[in-house]
Parts: C-alpha cells; structure tokens; sequence
C-alpha cells in the first residue's frame, strides 16, 4: 500500500483543484499505525491565497461526531460511564416527557427521539450550551427512544457531550484535548471548538452554488433549522467554530485519520480503546429506516457502518462518518486502514470523499 500510494493520491487532489471541483483539501492515511499518505492541495483562503498545509484545521461539520463518539468510548474504556446507562441517571433534567429510558447507546445511534430543534434557534442560541441543552432536555420525543433511529444532527453532539460533562465534570472538548488529543500529539490539529486565538488558522469555507439552499418543508430544516444550517456563512462565523457544538468538530485530515487509527491499534505507543471494546464499538447496532429523512441507516455505537458509497453489507468492517459539504474520517477493522478528508468547498454530495475512498480501498 505505502509504495505509490502519497503519489497517486497527490495527483487526484491536485487534479480536484485544477478542474475547480475542489478549492482545497488534505487527504491522510494511516495503516496498522503508521503514517502513509498526508496530501495537501490547493487554498485556504483564496482572499489572501493562504495555502492549504497539513496543520492546516478545517470545520468539517458532523464528522467530528466521530471525534465526540470516541470520547465517550475512552471513558467507557475506564468504566466511567456503561453504554446501557439510563441518560436521565446521569442527567436528570433528560428524562422530562418517557425520554427516561433513554440510554447513552441510544445517543450513540441516534435512537433518543429528540432529533429536532426549534426553527428559529438562531447561532447564538446553538452557541449557549446551557440553553440547548435545556431545550433538548425539555423537549418531547418523536418516537419511543430506543425503538427506532432518525440523524440527530445537532441534538447528537450536545446529548453525548452533556453525559460527558455530567461525567468528568468537564467540558467535552477538553476531555477530548486532555484524553485524546494530546496522548496522540495532535493537540493543535483536533477540536471541538478552537480557541479564539487560533481561529486564523482555519480554512475558510465556500458553498458550491445551490448548497445552502433548503426548500420549506425539507426534514433537514426539522433537524437543523434555517439559522443554523450547515453552510459556510455559518461555518466561517467567530462564534461558531469557536463554540462547543459537538456535533461537528475542527480537525486536519492527518489528525482525524490518526484518531481513528489509535482506535484499531497502537499508534507509536498509544492506543486509545482495547481490542475488545473495539469490537462492540464497531459492531452494528441499528440497521432500519431513518426516522427523519427515509433512508436506511445501519449504525454502530456512535459511527455509520460501511464505506461512503458502497452497500453497508458489502463494507461491513468499514466505520466512521461523514460531514455536511463533503467531509469524511473513518477506518476499515479489516484492513487496518484509518483515513480522512477534509476540504472548504461545500458540495452537496460525497463524490470527492467517495472517490478517494475507493482509492484507498483499491491499495489496500
């Protein structure tokens, strides 16, 4: 895999740029733990023609669901919290309205029944953590938590990251520093929320044209409402990136793909979950119908089964999960394989991310 693949994928990403598919992107890939791919290609920031480097972090939208799913199974890992634990025991204020059932399994695989947020939830309000984890608290369920899945595309972040903080008694986004990031080295390069400080750093966002656009009526407006949709005007703002909304994350692709690897093994001495854990972490948890946009969705603990663009029975061994605009981060128990990628242009669909999967898949 290693001979010719840093090549082969620095073509494709320069090509991607080239053709105007792309304005700039990484592209990383780990195997059994070592570094094999760190691809770079493109801009930053076209107003000041700042390149894309690999410390460059992007806001890459729900797959950093992935890097607040992995939290929860480090803490697990030190029995601090049980994945069959009632959410309501650890966060009372959760179990308003039957949602006492709930268990942190449920949040894991968006299985809770609380999906939806207010329509005129504005950026302000998303940033203010106490205010929605209020509201979800407060809010009554769509269905019976556990009895069916629907993509909790904000929800997902602040249900999980208040059992973390109810927890450890500590934010999730230091928990991931402190118990992820830095045991990895990657302390600069993965976040749930950057520091004021370091937001220069930052690729800036742009849509493909059409993007941003969502018709009345759309169950993605149920679950990210009209203020707060996914777009690059929400992504680039201060207060975004620098909020805890632990739904997405900041992240460089070689970061997110060593995340992941340290999940299937050692990575230069660090290895973040036991072989055992991995094993249920992985394991496919739900497979119905997607209670909030119809499609099926086949989940394991906190990540969906399967490689982008393929039948999940047919990658069952591949987990992860992908972010609004064209993101993506996962690996492969299989083959070893950890990979992510990371771009500013916002497309509507995962033909970059699915391309360089393949890609990947083909070597190895």
């Amino acid at each position: 895999m290693v001979n010719g693949l840093q090549g082969r994928l620095q073509d494709v990403a320069d090509e991607l740029v080239r053709s105007g598919a792309e304005r700039g992107l990484q592209i990383a890939v780990y195997r059994h733990g070592e570094l094999v791919a760190d691809v770079v290609a493109g801009l930053a920031d076209p107003a000041t023609g700042r390149p894309v480097t690999p410390g460059t972090p992007f806001h890459a939208f729900s797959a950093g669901k992935g890097l607040t799913a992995t939290v929860v199974h480090v803490l697990a890992e030190r029995g601090a919290l049980g994945y069959d634990t009632p959410i309501a025991r650890i966060w009372p204020e959760f179990g308003a309205h039957g949602k006492d059932t709930a268990t942190v399994r449920d949040a894991l695989t968006h299985s809770t029944g609380v999906p939806g947020l207010p329509a005129d939830l504005t950026p302000e309000d998303l940033c203010d953590w106490e205010k929605t984890c209020a509201l979800i608290a407060a809010a009554r369920p769509w269905w019976e938590p556990g009895t069916a899945t629907g993509y909790h595309s904000y929800t997902f972040g602040h249900i999980v990251g208040e059992i973390v903080r109810r927890v450890t008694g500590t934010p999730v986004s230091q928990v991931l520093r402190e118990e992820v990031a830095a045991p990895l080295g990657v302390a600069g390069e993965l976040f749930l929320g950057v520091p004021e400080a370091e937001l220069g750093r930052l690729a800036r966002l742009e849509d493909v044209p059409g993007f941003a656009e969502a018709p009345e009526g759309s169950p993605a407006l149920a679950v990210a409402p009209r203020g707060v949709r996914p777009t690059a005007a929400f992504g680039n703002r201060a207060d975004v990136p620098s909020a805890a909304i632990p739904a997405g994350g900041q992240l460089t692709a070689r970061a997110a793909a060593r995340m992941y690897a340290a999940l299937l093994g050692p990575v230069d001495g660090v290895r973040l979950i036991s072989p055992d854990r991995l094993r249920e972490v992985t394991a496919p948890v739900v497979d119905g119908v997607d209670r909030v946009f119809g499609n099926r969705a086949v989940l394991s603990n906190g990540y969906a089964v399967g490689r982008l663009g393929t039948d999940p029975d047919d990658t069952p061994t591949v987990f992860g999960w992908a972010g609004s605009g064209g993101s993506y981060a996962g690996a492969d128990t299989a083959t070893g394989v950890a990979f992510a990628v990371t771009k500013n242009r916002l497309a509507a669909d995962f033909g970059t991310a699915q391309t360089i999967a393949a890609l990947i898949a083909g070597a190895a």
